[in-house]
C-alpha cells in the first residue's frame, strides 16, 4: 500500500483532473525520490512506470550512432513520463535522464493503462500534455539546428527553472554540451557571455539565475514560444 494518499497534488497534469477523478488514482500513485543522473527509460526499451514529476527534471534525449545524446525535450511538474502507453506503444523511444534531483509520483505502467482507458478526463489531460509536448519537441529541434548557442543556453535555463521552479540548479558544462549538441568550449563561451552580462553566475556546476527578464531577452523566440503554446493549451 502506498502512501501517496497523503501526498498534495503538485503535479499540474494530476492537480487538473477533478477531485473525484484524483481520489481514484491516488492509491495507485507512489511517491519517489529521483536523483541527479538516474535513467528512468531506454530507448526501446519496455516502459514499466509512469511518472508525474513534482519538483523534479526529466530530459528526454534522443541517441544517434557516433554521437552524444542530445535533448529533444524536458519534463517538471507539469506533465508525465510514459506518454507512449496512452497511444497504445510499450517501449520508450528517447532516453528519460533526471536532470534534477527531485520527487515524483510514480505508476506501474498496467495500473496506468487500466485508468487511462477508464477515464476519460484523465484521457484529456494526457493527451492535452501530449500536444504541449510535441510542440515543445518540435520548437527544441528548430532551436538545436538554427540558433547561436548563447541564446539557446539562454532558453534552456529557463525552461529548466520554470520547470525546476528555482532560480538555482546544479549542471555540469559536459552535460549541458550533449545536451545543446555543442562541444565543451561552446557552452564555456556562452556562460561566460550570459556570466559577463551578469544574467548568471555560474560556478562548477551551480547555476543561479540573477536576472530573468534579462535573460529572456538574451534567450530566442523559441522559449516564448513553448511558453505560449502551454498557455494556449491550458484555456
Amino acid at each position: 500500500m502506498t502512501v501517496a494518499y497523503h501526498i498534495p497534488v503538485t503535479n499540474s497534469l494530476l492537480a487538473a483532473l477533478p477531485h473525484k477523478d484524483y481520489q481514484l488514482l491516488r492509491d495507485r500513485l507512489e511517491p519517489v525520490t529521483l536523483t541527479f543522473g538516474e535513467v528512468l527509460y531506454r530507448p526501446g526499451e519496455p516502459i514499466q512506470h509512469v511518472y508525474f514529476p513534482t519538483d523534479s527534471l526529466v530530459s528526454l534525449l534522443t541517441l544517434a550512432e557516433g554521437h552524444h545524446a542530445l535533448e529533444v525535450g524536458m519534463v517538471g511538474y507539469e506533465g508525465m513520463l510514459g506518454i507512449p502507453l496512452a497511444l497504445g506503444v510499450n517501449d520508450s523511444p528517447v532516453r528519460a535522464l533526471v536532470l534534477g534531483s527531485g520527487t515524483a509520483l510514480r505508476m506501474t505502467s498496467a495500473d496506468f493503462r487500466n485508468e487511462f482507458q477508464r477515464s476519460l478526463l484523465l484521457q484529456r489531460e494526457v493527451y492535452r500534455y501530449t500536444y504541449e509536448l510535441m510542440a515543445q519537441m518540435t520548437q527544441t529541434a528548430a532551436c538545436n539546428s538554427f540558433h547561436q548557442v548563447e541564446a539557446r543556453l539562454a532558453r534552456w535555463l529557463l525552461m529548466t527553472r520554470d520547470r525546476m521552479r528555482s532560480n538555482q540548479f546544479h549542471q555540469t558544462q559536459d552535460l549541458l554540451g550533449n545536451i545543446l549538441g555543442v562541444r565543451r568550449v561552446g557552452v564555456t563561451k556562452a556562460a561566460g557571455a550570459l556570466r559577463q552580462r551578469k544574467l548568471i553566475s555560474y560556478n562548477r556546476g551551480e547555476i543561479s539565475i540573477l536576472d530573468g527578464d534579462g535573460l529572456e531577452a538574451a534567450a530566442c523566440q523559441c522559449y516564448q514560444a513553448v511558453k505560449d503554446m502551454h498557455d494556449a493549451a491550458r484555456v
